[in-house]
């Protein structure tokens, strides 16, 4: 079975950085942004639009068994958020299948638990985070910290409400991951060597 390393993260923390600095020292296949573009090509829809269902809450907010159980086909906006849904597990699927890989986000560590991935979760404090959004940030984005900080935060809640329906955990619970990696005041390039050794 190949070896599979999912990635979860809190928005500002690095961990897009982090799977594909990882991924590099390993020559692992690398799926982050490659996972919406697949989406879209094949169920015909816009990326912008599939990645506003992957990374958004989602438009119900009851757990998915009980969506499938009493409320099929119902809501077209459900069918739709589900079709999206369906395709994500399939494409992260086939992708694990295919090699060593690293894959970022989008609640890979529950839809390949059968396939046992080494699940890292990468946070930090706000401070952090803020800093690290100004770096890696569109420079004409001109939010004060009050309203960078009240993106991060709703970015977060929205991951964490999107990871919950799907998978019926709590997103960021340490008990979910083999290794939670707090990045508060770390450059991301100097731990991902110590990282890449355990699987080595």
């Amino acid at each position: 079975m190949n070896r599979i390393i999912t990635i979860g993260r809190e928005f500002g923390s690095g961990g897009r950085e982090f799977g594909r600095r990882l991924a590099e020292a390993l020559g692992f296949a690398y799926y982050d942004q490659e996972i919406i573009s697949e989406i879209a090509k094949r169920i015909s829809l816009s990326e912008q639009y599939v990645e506003a269902i992957v990374e958004h809450q989602p438009s119900f907010s009851f757990p998915i068994h009980i969506g499938r159980s009493f409320y099929p086909a119902v809501n077209p906006a459900f069918e739709q958020t589900m079709a999206v849904y369906q395709e994500q597990a399939r494409i992260i699927t086939q992708m694990a299948a295919k090699s060593n890989c690293v894959i970022v986000g989008r609640c890979a560590d529950y839809i390949l638990k059968e396939y046992r991935p080494f699940r890292i979760f990468i946070y930090a404090d706000m401070e952090s985070k803020i800093k690290r959004c100004r770096e890696k940030g569109p420079e004409d984005e001109k939010l004060t910290d009050k309203e960078l900080r009240q993106k991060i935060t709703g970015i977060d809640k929205k991951r964490a409400k999107y990871y919950e329906v799907y998978t019926g955990h709590a997103w960021g619970d340490k008990l979910n991951f083999d290794l939670c990696i707090n990045t508060t005041q770390t450059v991301i390039k100097e731990i991902v060597p110590a990282i890449a050794r355990l699987f080595v």
